[in-house]
């Protein structure tokens, strides 16, 4: 399938994008708020955690693709962050199951891994460079908020992490290519992402360690 047949399929089959895209907004804004939590930081750091988190990967993915910046056309996906910071700032943090940080942004993380992908190929973006923007989506705010707090950055332990949003980015790319419709094409890859992390959270699995 040649790349503009490919940016039309995405175009004219994309329904479930947008969710993908706000749901994984709100869920890596809540990991970024509970990690200000966590470490017993103000309203206003936890609301700049989860803007950060919330919003991060996909700047430097717009940026990337010569996109404009998405949430400095529209007031929605900051609004996201905020308010999702206010929830979880409002809610004990005894509520929150232990590994509930890792559960949010494992959600994020396939969820963005895939619009990530959709939207540099809806912008003329061949298919490697379109997966791998997928990626950056999906893995960029998890990076910007460890840094903020100051913890080993998620992409360096040692469970699978960047793996399952390259496995969802190149899922939904190889579907995509082969002629699957948007809606299909994302859900699968959605679902593949969600359960590759979960897997790797339920059962600590890892890739083998460069051992040398």
């Amino acid at each position: 399938m040649d790349d503009a047949r490919i940016v039309s399929v995405v175009q004219a089959s994309s329904a479930l994008l947008p969710y993908l895209d706000m749901g994984g907004l709100a869920v890596f804004a809540a990991s970024g708020a509970l990690t200000a939590a966590k470490a017993r930081q103000t309203l206003v750091t936890a609301m700049y955690f989860a803007a950060v988190t919330g919003v991060g990967g996909g700047t430097l993915r717009d940026l990337l693709i010569g996109a404009p910046v998405f949430w400095m056309h529209a007031s929605l996906p900051i609004s996201i962050c905020l308010f999702t910071a206010l929830a979880v700032w409002f809610t004990p943090y005894r509520w929150w199951p232990i590994q509930a940080l890792d559960w949010l942004d494992g959600f994020g993380l396939a969820a963005y891994a895939v619009f990530g992908a959709a939207k540099a190929l809806a912008w003329g973006i061949s298919p490697l460079p379109a997966a791998i923007m997928g990626v950056v989506s999906a893995s960029m705010g998890g990076i910007f908020r460890d840094l903020l707090a100051g913890v080993p950055s998620i992409v360096i332990r040692p469970e699978i992490y960047v793996t399952a949003a390259a496995c969802a980015a190149g899922g939904y790319v190889v579907l995509i290519w082969a002629g699957a419709s948007g809606m299909l094409a994302a859900g699968l890859a959605f679902a593949v992402g969600v359960g590759l992390r979960g897997a790797a959270i339920r059962w600590k699995l890892a890739l083998p360690a460069y051992r040398r």
